[in-house]
């Protein structure tokens, strides 16, 4: 007996198949040609979003932020520039600040002008594990739609708040035409390590020397803007890494899912 799953994955195939029609000189496909296990992985890459947790790319680090945009934009982005860093950036709607603050929109359209790319931590940094479908979907469409306005881009990658992901939550972001990042490589700066802790954790991991680096920091702390981050860039690009986006990391493939014109403030501007 087949587990609902694949009774459902085996139902879809045969629909595609009979609705696929045969090449001259060739039978039509038959549902005998796949496997069960075959037919749940193709309904399982078409209906749930793809995790990613570490880069393809050898030879490159992915610096990434999450919770802003916040206060320690501008000397992040001097830092990034000295060492000709693109960094990716997970923002909010609302967590530490309003993302349709003019303060947050100046910060968002400068990293976008650096070259770095802009990506989704959803809106209110809440849990999706502990969301309905409805729910989770508004929080992602609700930042969707302010980068939309403010950029005139739909983030083709999103982060989950304290990377808590489940099944539900991949069908939501699939749903939303998203990929999910997480990350092989986690400052610890929003857990409590300190800025000396923080730096010998990249120590050690330059001198590790991974093929490739994807990391979790946080652009809300002083700590990681001050300290962390221009001794990081500094000791991995003495190790040989290159500082690439996610998108550029993952293979060159496209940071957002769409681009149009930044829409003029207006009164829905607000959180």
């Amino acid at each position: 007996m087949f587990a609902a799953p694949r009774l459902f994955a085996l139902s879809l195939l045969a629909a595609l198949a009979a609705a696929l029609p045969a090449t001259l000189g060739e039978r039509a496909p038959e549902l005998s040609d796949i496997s069960p296990d075959e037919a749940l992985s193709w309904v399982e890459r078409a209906t749930l979003a793809p995790v990613y947790s570490k880069c393809t790319v050898p030879n490159t680090v992915a610096i990434t932020f999450d919770d802003g945009p916040y206060i320690y934009n501008d000397q992040l982005l001097a830092t990034l520039k000295q060492y000709n860093a693109k960094a990716t950036w997970f923002v909010n709607g609302n967590n530490y600040e309003c993302i349709y603050s003019t303060a947050n929109e100046k910060r968002l359209k400068e990293r976008m002008a650096a070259g770095h790319q802009i990506a989704s931590h959803t809106w209110a940094h809440l849990d999706w594990t502990t969301l309905s479908a409805s729910k989770l979907k508004s929080e992602m469409t609700k930042t969707d739609t302010a980068l939309v306005k403010i950029l005139g881009v739909k983030p083709a990658f999103v982060r989950p708040p304290y990377g808590s992901y489940n099944t539900q939550s991949r069908q939501v972001a699939a749903a939303n035409s998203q990929s999910i990042v997480i990350w092989d490589f986690d400052s610890g700066d929003s857990v409590g390590k300190t800025p000396a802790q923080s730096k010998t954790l990249y120590k050690n991991i330059a001198a590790k020397h991974p093929s490739n680096i994807l990391t979790l920091n946080h652009e809300t702390e002083q700590g990681t803007a001050v300290e962390v981050i221009p001794y990081a860039l500094k000791v991995l690009q003495g190790a040989g890494y290159k500082f690439v986006t996610v998108a550029q990391c993952l293979g060159d493939q496209p940071a957002y899912v769409t681009t149009t014109t930044p829409a003029k403030r207006d009164s829905t501007w607000k959180c």
